[in-house]
């Protein structure tokens, strides 16, 4: 998969959940785990990524999990996270 050149983020502090969403939305897509509590959001028809969702992201962002999780999708974004009240 190539760079992505346009990409929303949405993080809720609350849930510690971390959703990076690419391009348009499809028409029809559907979810699946990569490992627990990362969640995948894929074209239906395509089986292009829409979305990559993580759970307890800032325990994942201190350990680098983001950086390795778009690597093994083979995608990457133009993104430094920095959490510093954690």
């Amino acid at each position: 998969m190539k760079n992505q050149e346009t990409f929303d983020v949405y993080y809720d502090e609350l849930g510690d959940f971390l959703e990076i969403s690419f391009g348009l939305p499809p028409k029809t897509e559907y979810t699946e785990d990569i490992e627990e509590g990362i969640f995948v959001t894929k074209d239906s028809e395509t089986q292009e990524i829409k979305s990559v969702g993580i759970l307890s992201f800032k325990k994942r962002a201190r350990e680098a999990g983001l950086r390795r999780i778009l690597k093994q999708l083979g995608m990457s974004i133009p993104l430094e996270i920095s959490i510093s009240s954690i």
